[in-house]
């Protein structure tokens, strides 16, 4: 069977760390190559257009990669050859991961755990508030939109809030213990009612919705199995919750009666209210719920309910939504929960990718415009730029040494305050991918999991076509300005 042939297009600047980064690709991943250095400084600058004009394909090419940045309509080129065409990844570090990467299992994404989502205090909430709460909660992954009541006298508007819910097309629970608060939500379309224990469960049979039992007793499951038997007679449907404790309150003891609930009752359906250390616990919850969402499925607890009221659990509803599609993938198919889904990766990055420290030395040498670039290489911030090479860890010093290198001593010419304002963007991006582990790419948003938001690009753009000494080109370098 004959090999693939790549034809890698690319500009100047980028041809040594391109070649350097191919050669023991082809041999790992098994294909042949060339490497086709277009007449212009920047890859990034070059347009599909000019490319068709400048390239040169060896007659054995399969395939093309051209650079990650060249936008635009690709037309110009498929016309030209039989070859596949397709944009590599923007940042040549990640070619490796562009080859070698598996490709998502083509069955990911299903699930069986549904994500009640926790309206807290509903009646301190006026309508509008709950509506617009609800929303948000749905788009982010819920199943169900909790209503959380408080101790006390009934809420006189829970079957408003429930109608309201319920228009908006979403299945809605009451969580309350009061048969006067519960009555009227049920009335108004609540499909299940949170939580049942041998308080109220004589109440559950005029409901006619399902119902989560749980113990009088959580520490020791004290009238669980009373109220699990006095509903299956009366035939309410049921989920049992044991309820999960605290850490330092029993949190331990509290997963073992999980799996005792589980030995006990091995086909009933169970819910988890992972709330309970979520927001009880000073740590991200990106981490947790993935680890109890893990718990749920390994355990078939098929619902999980949860809040995002403090702020470090601000995104539970989506964290969990994600968790319960990684784990169901990797327990029915029975492999790690790693490198199937990298959304809950969110703090620190898999990987870190840096340029070598001496490539930015020889990078200094070799552009020709004024444009910066900046770098987090070992420890430091770098900003370099034509025959110049600055470093250091703290932005600040950086950019007052930049500051004292025009004329006089003052500012340079192109350090205006536009460009003095992205530099410092950008190095505080820098910095902070310093400090936390983490990719940083110019330009390039900070990869935070799902959490991410994309960013435009500011650093170059294309101020026309001008001729070069070799060719047509999009400019030498000297065109590259900030937007």
């Amino acid at each position: 069977m004959q090999r693939e042939h790549i034809h890698f297009v690319t500009g100047r600047l980028a041809e040594h760390a391109l070649k350097s980064i191919v050669a023991p690709l082809a041999g790992q991943v098994g294909f042949d190559y060339t490497v086709d250095v277009l007449p212009i400084t920047v890859a990034a600058l070059m347009t599909p257009e000019w490319i068709s004009r400048n390239w040169r394909i060896p007659p054995a090419t399969t395939r093309i990669i051209l650079p990650g940045y060249c936008d635009g309509d690709l037309a110009p080129l498929s016309a030209a050859t039989a070859a596949t065409i397709e944009r590599g990844p923007r940042d040549l570090r990640r070619l490796p991961a562009f080859f070698l990467s598996e490709p998502p299992p083509s069955d990911y994404g299903g699930y069986d755990i549904e994500i009640i989502a926790e309206i807290n205090h509903c009646p301190r909430l006026n309508l509008t508030e709950i509506i617009l709460e609800a929303d948000r909660l749905a788009r982010n992954g819920a199943d169900f939109i909790d209503l959380g009541c408080e101790p006390g006298d009934p809420w006189k508007g829970v079957g408003a809030a429930v109608r309201a819910v319920r228009d908006m097309g979403l299945r809605v629970s009451i969580d309350s213990l009061n048969p006067r608060e519960i009555a009227p939500a049920v009335a108004a379309g609540a499909e299940l009612v949170l939580s049942v224990n041998s308080t109220n469960r004589d109440a559950a049979p005029d409901w006619g919705v399902e119902v989560v039992a749980t113990p009088d007793v959580p520490a020791t499951l004290e009238g669980l199995d009373d109220t699990v038997d006095h509903l299956a007679r009366a035939g309410v449907r049921l989920r049992i919750d044991p309820i999960l404790e605290p850490i330092s309150f029993g949190f331990a003891a509290s997963l073992g009666r999980y799996l005792e609930v589980r030995r006990r009752y091995p086909d009933a359906e169970m819910m988890m209210g992972v709330g309970n250390l979520t927001e009880l616990t000073d740590v991200d919850s990106a981490g947790v719920n993935a680890i109890l969402l893990g718990f749920c499925q390994e355990l078939s607890i098929r619902s999980i309910l949860t809040t995002q009221v403090i702020n470090w659990a601000r995104t539970s509803v989506k964290e969990c939504d994600v968790a319960r599609r990684l784990m169901h993938h990797a327990i029915n198919h029975r492999v790690l929960p790693k490198h199937l889904d990298a959304r809950l990766v969110m703090l620190r990055d898999a990987e870190v990718e840096e340029t070598p420290v001496e490539s930015l030395v020889e990078l200094a040498g070799q552009i020709r415009d004024s444009n910066y670039r900046v770098y987090a290489a070992a420890g430091e911030v770098h900003l370099v730029s034509a025959g110049l090479h600055l470093r250091d860890r703290d932005p600040f010093v950086l950019i007052e040494q930049l500051r004292r290198l025009g004329p006089n001593g003052g500012p340079p010419k192109n350090l205006d305050p536009g460009h003095a304002f992205y530099l410092g963007y950008e190095m505080c991006k820098a910095a902070t991918a310093l400090t936390l582990g983490k990719t940083y790419r110019q330009d390039e948003p900070l990869d935070w999991g799902f959490a991410t938001r994309p960013e435009a690009r500011h650093y170059l753009k294309r101020t026309g076509l001008h001729p070069t000494n070799d060719s047509a080109a999009p400019g030498d370098g000297q065109d590259m300005v900030l937007e």
